[in-house]
């Protein structure tokens, strides 16, 4: 759930409570140098960092980015460096460290599962950051936002200290030369290397279409699905064109844009199922499908325990509350060019006059674009920095029309946004589209709740809410 919304806090308190506590992968570089910047206050980074297998590594991140009693509120955060099809070393260390200390943490005293999730449209920082995962011990990895068919070979040859050679998406690419970034984790890591499981692997999909795909076609084994329908938060996949359909009208979904759920079951994997599910009742409608089971953002993303500032949090559940909520899809702000779910928020990059203010730039790069330059060599754009550097490096400006950083306003959604001579990124906030849960999981008027109490909402006996609601409504909020 973009970036650090699900962050180690949250995914530990749902996996310590019998479900799959998943973490945000990504930007976790960014992430971790934020947090070492704003002074580590609970010492739960440099606690995680201590239990790194190499300690010299781990020492390297903490003397340059970790400032003793946090930075100055109007201060600039020092940047990560940015990801490169051949990446530096210093960065490289940073992604393998970012990840295990977000896993760690996530894990640290229980014994329920944790997984991480990946987007594939970023992919130059994922080899070292599964890895760096995979030394905390994550269960499961999650990718979507993409077609990951090289991510389970990934897995596989990780987990046996194997070099990874990972075929790059390249645009502007007519003679179709291939582009590999190369790992080599023994160039990297010395002496007795620790065993590595290999995770179990989900692809995030939203059609039939793909899942049997990826079973012929991925690199190695899936182990099961997340079958996202487009309510889902974040990002969504985008909506078939109906043939013949005028080309100029606005996209908008359809019947096509809905997987046939007994074609998935029949492939015989595990699925669960993403987008307004959040009730025993939809729990109980997925199992009958064939599904083992629901993904749930949203609900958890507003609760307590998530990354979201507290100010922002209250303010969307109220607004919620009175029935003013707007939850909308954006087809045209991502610079993926995916449809984009983000809620109406004066002050947010959905606010017009708010992002009109904002000084176009791309100073953090996880949603560039690569394109090639030649044999050997690409380059880096993304449609939304400045309009003449785009088109310099051979993009259109009808590329750029409505593009938005969500790069810079996804961490300052977490407390972690970046200040330029005073002035603040403004945040961007995503949700699902069905707020349903929200009464069976407050009291009354209060907007404030738990991940535990999604939980115990979720897992209800079907028939067995309404009454516990009503009761629940009644009763004092212990404090």
């Amino acid at each position: 759930m973009g970036v650090a919304v699900s962050d180690w806090r949250l995914a530990n308190m749902v996996a310590r409570n019998g479900q799959l506590g998943v973490v945000s992968g990504t930007a976790l570089d960014s992430v971790l140098v934020r947090r070492l910047q704003l002074g580590d206050p609970c010492g739960a980074i440099r606690r995680a960092l201590s239990e790194f297998p190499w300690p010299d590594m781990a020492q390297r991140s903490l003397d340059t980015f970790f400032v003793p009693g946090g930075k100055s509120a109007d201060e600039s955060f020092k940047l990560a460096p940015l990801a490169r099809m051949r990446l530096r070393t210093s960065l490289l260390e940073l992604l393998v460290v970012a990840n295990f200390v977000e896993v760690f943490l996530a894990k640290e005293g229980h014994s329920g599962p944790v997984g991480i999730n990946y987007l594939e449209k970023i992919q130059l920082p994922n080899v070292p950051s599964i890895l760096g995962a995979m030394l905390a011990g994550v269960e499961v990895v999650l990718v979507g936002a993409g077609i990951p068919m090289a991510i389970p070979g990934v897995l596989d040859s990780l987990s046996h200290w194997e070099t990874v050679e990972f075929n790059l998406g390249v645009e502007q690419n007519p003679d179709r030369h291939s582009y590999v970034q190369r790992f080599d984790p023994r160039e990297y890591f010395t002496g007795e290397l620790p065993e590595l499981a290999r995770p179990n692997f989900l692809a995030i999909i939203a059609s039939d279409t793909l899942a049997k795909t990826m079973v012929k076609r991925a690199s190695g084994y899936v182990n099961g699905f997340v079958v996202e329908h487009h309510s889902a938060g974040g990002h969504n996949a985008p909506p078939r064109r109906v043939r013949g359909a005028d080309p100029d009208a606005p996209p908008r979904y359809g019947e096509r844009d809905l997987p046939d759920l007994e074609v998935i079951a029949d492939i015989g994997r595990p699925f669960w199922l993403a987008g307004s599910n959040a009730s025993p009742e939809k729990l109980a409608e997925a199992r009958a499908a064939g599904a083992h089971g629901i993904q749930v953002g949203t609900a958890f993303a507003f609760s307590r325990e998530s990354g979201i500032l507290a100010e922002i949090k209250h303010r969307v559940l109220r607004e919620q509350k009175d029935g003013t909520l707007k939850v909308r899809t954006d087809f045209n702000s991502s610079p993926t060019g995916f449809p984009f779910k983000v809620i109406e928020l004066d002050g947010t990059v959905s606010d017009e006059e708010t992002y009109a203010a904002r000084e176009r730039m791309c100073d953090l790069g996880y949603l560039r674009r690569l394109y090639a330059k030649g044999e050997s060599n690409v380059g880096y754009r993304c449609p939304s920095e400045p309009e003449r550097n785009f088109l310099a490096k051979g993009g259109t400006m009808e590329d750029t029309i409505g593009k938005r950083c969500l790069c810079n306003g996804l961490l300052a959604t977490v407390g972690l946004g970046q200040t330029r001579d005073g002035v603040s990124e403004p945040p961007v906030v995503t949700s699902g589209d069905d707020w349903a849960f929200l009464p069976h999981v407050t009291r009354g008027d209060d907007v404030d709740y738990g991940a535990v109490d999604v939980i115990e909402y979720l897992t209800r006996p079907v028939g067995a809410a309404a009454e516990s609601d009503s009761l629940r409504n009644l009763a004092p909020r212990s404090v």
